[in-house]
């Protein structure tokens, strides 16, 4: 056999225990936790919760399911455990809309967890792209099918993560691996599923959400230049479609579990940027939301909030970083509420609160 035939075959040889190994390696390491909570390895995770979540509702054990976009995202699970007595599991995911939450939550349930905390507001219901369209999440990851597994085990991206993951198992390593995994080069540089997406102890906290922030916010939205940013996709017949088959066909099909839905304390300023630059979307928003209580209230495995009125948070703009985003300390307001089961609506009067939040919205005056 000549040198060059020799050449290839090694060369060919190499190819392919490099394509089978990187294959086995993602197998054992398991970096998503798709197949088994790890094990063999540390569990590491990602921020990225689309991604990610398929592997917790696979890997983590809980009874409560915690759904929402970005209001919801910084909540740390031990708080919830603490304030409300369950096992949770964070499935957040910012800037989210109801086909995702609802696909991600189908998912959840098959682990039959007993109660979902949802946070829920009309922005979800918009139109957006089925799962399948969507390239942000990973819907085979979820529905764990051969092309999701397939695609898993044969990602190169999937392979590095396993071998940096493997790296930092080893001790003598550990302290400079950690050092490097910096959430830029490598997609899962946290250690605790605790840590997914919450606020850092170094961050400062009076510095991301003051009144200075929300009025800026406030003013930047309501500028005649943007002002049409607050109509986009708010049209009621796609609104309420969306609504009934992604919220109410899921809570439907689960009658055994809770649904404690809540719509969550936006600042007074997101309501009043609509009256002032956009009413017809206002309009829109009553309307949706009002449908949205007389249906949920009917339901007998739901019980919904509405912290929109509580005027002590809503209309205190230091705890905003602009008109919608809250602090943690109403994080922490929130679990007390759910935990004390305040501001709920009540089925006999369902748009109650909606009234309430009407004559706020009316009456605001916003700081000069």
């Amino acid at each position: 056999m000549s040198t060059p035939t020799k050449s290839l075959i090694k060369f060919l040889a190499a190819v392919v225990a490099v394509l089978v190994a990187a294959p086995v390696l993602t197998f054992i390491v398991d970096p998503l936790q798709l197949f088994r909570p790890a094990r063999v390895v540390d569990a590491m995770y990602s921020i990225d919760s689309r991604m990610q979540n398929a592997g917790l509702i696979r890997s983590q054990t809980f009874d409560t399911v915690f759904m929402g976009t970005s209001l919801a995202i910084h909540f740390r699970q031990s708080d919830m455990d603490k304030a409300l007595g369950v096992r949770s599991l964070k499935l957040a995911m910012s800037g989210s809309n109801s086909h995702e939450q609802s696909f991600v939550l189908a998912t959840a349930m098959e682990r039959h967890p007993a109660r979902v905390i949802w946070e829920m507001d009309d922005w979800i219901f918009r139109d957006a792209p089925e799962v399948d369209a969507n390239a942000y999440i990973p819907a085979d990851f979820y529905r764990r099918n051969a092309r999701g597994i397939a695609s898993y085990l044969v990602s190169g991206a999937m392979a590095r993560e396993s071998l940096w993951i493997l790296a930092r198992s080893v001790p003598p390593l550990r302290p400079v691996v950690t050092r490097l995994t910096n959430g830029i080069m490598f997609k899962f540089p946290l250690a605790q599923a605790e840590d997914i997406n919450v606020l850092r102890p170094s961050d400062n906290v009076a510095e991301i959400y003051n009144a200075g922030k929300a009025l800026a916010a406030f003013k930047f939205i309501t500028d005649p230049v943007r002002s049409n940013y607050l109509a986009e996709g708010y049209e009621t017949g796609a609104m309420m479609r969306n609504f009934e088959r992604d919220a109410v066909a899921l809570i439907a099909q689960n009658p055994s579990v809770t649904f404690d839905i809540y719509f969550p304390p936006y600042s007074i300023l997101q309501f009043v940027a609509m009256r002032d630059a956009s009413p017809m979307t206002l309009a829109i928003v009553y309307d949706v939301t009002a449908r949205i209580a007389q249906r949920l209230t009917q339901l007998p495995n739901v019980r919904l909030y509405d912290f929109r009125r509580v005027k002590d948070v809503t209309h205190d703009l230091g705890n905003y970083s602009d008109v919608v985003h809250h602090s943690p300390a109403v994080d922490a307001k929130v679990l007390h509420w759910l935990a004390r089961g305040d501001y709920r609506v009540d089925p006999k009067m369902p748009l109650a609160s909606l009234d309430e939040l009407k004559a706020q919205v009316e009456a605001y005056r916003v700081p000069q």
